[in-house]
């Protein structure tokens, strides 16, 4: 692995950790009223295409990175769907 893609990674994960704080803090208080069910949509729909993009392009850092961040944005698409908006 060369440098670039050790930024990429370093940029993958970055981004990729952002949204663990707002999943355990819908996991903890099981609320979800200010969050955007649409934002997180489109997010998770994006970060898919991404993961199919680094796969076209053997991309590792690419689908590393944007893998988690499916599983994690997926993870709170769910929490959105089951958790009620008081």
């Amino acid at each position: 692995m060369n440098y670039i893609d050790l930024i990429g990674l370093l940029a993958g994960i970055c981004v990729t950790l952002s949204v663990i704080p707002q999943i355990i803090k819908v996991w903890k208080t099981k609320k979800v009223k200010q969050i955007s069910l649409l934002t997180f949509g489109v997010l998770t729909f994006g970060v898919a295409v991404w993961v199919v993009y680094g796969i076209l392009k053997n991309d590792i850092p690419v689908i590393i990175s944007n893998s988690i961040s499916l599983i994690l944005n997926l993870i709170m698409v769910y929490f959105l769907l089951n958790y009620e908006k008081e």
